[in-house]
């Protein structure tokens, strides 16, 4: 068990708000601080290896006792934290793990990283945030700091969070501690997020700004400060919808340009030539991860909320969602063309994570599309070298299917191979060559030169 004194034992001039911003401050610069991190999947075990990594000792929670024994067993269930680092947290004295809230009081920080869904009329859906932070409202004491990093509509520190934690007779500011630093992990790339992503935090007072950016400069993140925890919720929000809408203009261009008979890749690939005034997006089955299928209607619930309209973002966010219904229909189309019905095609997904070379499956497309087109009777299967058997989500009830071997007899089954995703563990020369028909949503066929009559794009 990781212990810590917490409050114990000091001053009462120590526990004047000064006293104790100056105390905590002193803890994050000579590490002797302890981090607690609430949630640990994508997000929150990084977080984990980056807060350890700069010495400090740490505590992670999580609901999941699977994933808590996991990690208590040494074993990551994430792919780009290796199991040989976990086993270093184990055997360093440093880093412990659990399902037991009542241990939040052992934590100096305490760093909130749970999932922000949507419901089903695609309302942001808080009740991860809010349980967390009530387990923390009832084991608050003085001294703490909360830093929420899980991704929302601007206002939820102020007028969620904030609320909660008073009840625990606290006051922020004075007693703990709250500011807010939206994620802004990158997936799949090699190199770490924190080495050259900045940290945007916004607090809702002058300590707790302080002990924000003393905490994350001690773990080597450049830090910029703005005004309010409002303008950084805001800032995440803006930079997805950006993503979003863009995303969504090509994917609208390549529906419209199909008809043309006019290829999308190679019309991006022209304008980005172009040195000024355009930056590159692509198109593709549909958009995942937890940020951009999410935060568009994060914003139009904001709207309504403040009687905005917001319809560009609506409009991008709904016809991001409609991607994988275009895509069954082409795939219908090609199956259609080989005088084959859809109905009781063999059809195999290349790839259910939702960015290539990554595990990560969070609000994948391939989901939408495996759950079409088995409704539509064909026998679906899957390939992805990240993700050997299909995981449970919430949204979808799928069939426990495995990642299947792309052999030369397995493709000559198919009478359909759908690329999803762009792994570049894939041969695409190889599909190509041994499969009857492949339809191809990401342009990843673009350097095979024999079988091209095959290739179909979507």
């Amino acid at each position: 068990m990781l212990h810590n004194d917490g409050h114990m034992g000091v001053t009462p001039e120590l526990l004047e708000p000064d006293g104790l911003a100056e105390y905590l401050g002193k803890k994050i610069r000579d590490k002797s601080a302890v981090v607690g991190i609430l949630g640990l999947g994508y997000v929150g075990l990084p977080l984990v290896d980056r807060s350890f990594s700069s010495g400090y000792r740490v505590l992670g929670f999580d609901v999941d006792r699977a994933k808590i024994e996991s990690l208590l067993y040494g074993k990551s269930y994430i792919k780009h934290v290796p199991d040989d680092r976990v086993q270093e947290w184990k055997t360093s004295g440093r880093f412990d793990a659990t399902d037991d809230m009542s241990r939040i009081k052992e934590a100096d920080i305490l760093i909130i990283c749970v999932p922000t869904p949507l419901t089903p009329s695609r309302d942001p859906d808080l009740q991860f945030v809010r349980t967390t932070v009530r387990s923390i409202a009832s084991e608050l004491r003085p001294g703490q700091m909360i830093l929420l990093e899980t991704t929302t509509y601007p206002s939820t520190l102020r007028e969620l969070v904030l609320p909660i934690l008073e009840v625990s007779g606290c006051v922020a500011g004075e007693e703990f501690f709250l500011a807010y630093s939206p994620e802004r992990d990158d997936p799949g790339n090699p190199e770490p997020s924190h080495s050259r992503v900045p940290k945007v935090v916004g607090s809702i007072d002058d300590r707790s700004a302080r002990l924000a950016e003393a905490f994350y400069k001690e773990t080597g993140v450049d830090v910029v400060k703005v005004s309010s925890p409002e303008v950084a919720e805001a800032c995440k929000i803006l930079e997805n919808t950006y993503r979003a809408v863009n995303i969504a203009l090509v994917n609208e261009l390549k529906i419209l340009f199909d008809r043309m008979g006019i290829d999308i890749w190679e019309v991006i690939e022209a304008a980005k030539t172009k040195p000024f005034g355009f930056q590159p997006f692509y198109p593709g089955p549909g958009v995942g991860g937890h940020t951009i299928p999410v935060d568009p209607f994060h914003l139009s619930w904001l709207g309504r909320k403040f009687g905005a309209s917001t319809k560009f973002v609506e409009l991008a966010g709904e016809l991001n969602v409609r991607m994988p219904e275009y895509v069954v229909s082409r795939v219908s189309d090609c199956l259609n063309e080989v005088e084959k019905p859809i109905k009781g095609s063999r059809v195999c997904v290349l790839g259910v994570a939702y960015k290539p070379n990554t595990g990560d499956p969070r609000e994948s497309p391939s989901f939408v599309l495996i759950d079409q087109l088995t409704s539509k009777g064909a026998h679906v299967s899957y390939s992805d070298p990240h993700i050997p058997t299909l995981p449970k989500m919430r949204k979808h009830q799928l069939t426990q299917l495995s990642s299947q071997e792309l052999t030369q007899e397995f493709l000559a089954e198919q009478d359909c191979i759908l690329i999803a995703t762009d792994h570049s563990a894939f041969d695409y020369e190889f599909i190509v060559e041994h499969a009857p028909l492949v339809i191809d949503t990401r342009n990843a066929t673009r350097d095979v030169k024999s079988g091209r009559d095959k290739i179909r794009r979507a």
